[in-house]
């Protein structure tokens, strides 16, 4: 199947939200017409949204033909299938079942450990903590540079040379990685430390089908905030 009309495809969720980020470059990679339905996710939580995922009632949803589809992951997948033969669009998924499979391992790796370090970073106010989850993080994207060098096989992305899974996966968090950065007054994404990960996020940036998804930090910041570091010697508020 080419493609699909907006009124076939709709997308429940936020677009702030990193999880309905990735639905949505998956389905601009596919050249597949979406309507981005906007849904209440914190109580009360909006009646489509409840009725559609009511196992975990959270975003992202696709629904297709009226049927939803729940898990940002599976939803991915999902689209690849579906989708295969999209307007000459490639894979997102790597062809061979290993590479798949590897790429499966660290999303689950991503997911895993730069979601638990953003949400350390946000909520921690001691200098010394955020100076050691800083460090953690920066191991993580050291670890993930090693990976992208692995599976992009001296190409421009991990997917080779086009936007990929595990490009998705990670690309989709940059704006929370660039407001926790600002926030904590903290470098996580260093040019000199992790040359070959920063320049990768200025290309996934930068595509096309990316461009306008990926809030800046600072969208994040004015919605949400980071509370700042304290020294120990500084009384709490």
């Amino acid at each position: 199947m080419a493609g699909a009309a907006a009124e076939d495809v709709k997308v429940l969720g936020a677009p702030l939200s990193p999880f309905v980020i990735r639905v949505l470059i998956a389905l601009r990679l596919k050249k597949v017409e979406y309507e981005l339905v906007e849904v209440r996710f914190l109580e009360p939580k909006s009646e489509i949204l409840v009725k559609s995922n009511p196992v975990y009632k959270k975003i992202p949803v696709l629904l297709h033909r009226g049927k939803p589809i729940c898990e940002s992951a599976v939803i991915v997948q999902y689209i690849d299938e579906e989708w295969s033969d999209g307007g000459g669009s490639s894979s997102i998924l790597p062809t061979d079942p290993f590479d798949r499979a590897i790429a499966r391992f660290w999303a689950v790796y991503i997911d895993d450990k730069v979601r638990a370090l953003i949400r350390a970073l946000r909520g921690e106010t001691e200098a010394a903590k955020v100076t050691e989850l800083a460090g953690q993080f920066r191991q993580v994207l050291g670890l993930l540079e090693q990976v992208f060098t692995e599976c992009g096989k001296g190409k421009g992305f991990f997917g080779g040379d086009t936007v990929g899974y595990l490009d998705i996966v990670l690309g989709s968090g940059l704006g929370w990685i660039m407001a926790v950065e600002k926030g904590k007054s903290v470098k996580l994404l260093d040019a000199e430390e992790l040359p070959r990960l920063v320049g990768w996020a200025g290309r996934f940036l930068a595509e096309e089908s990316v461009k306008g998804l990926v809030p800046d930090g600072d969208e994040y910041l004015k919605i949400y905030g980071v509370t700042a570091a304290r020294t120990s010697a500084t009384p709490a508020a």
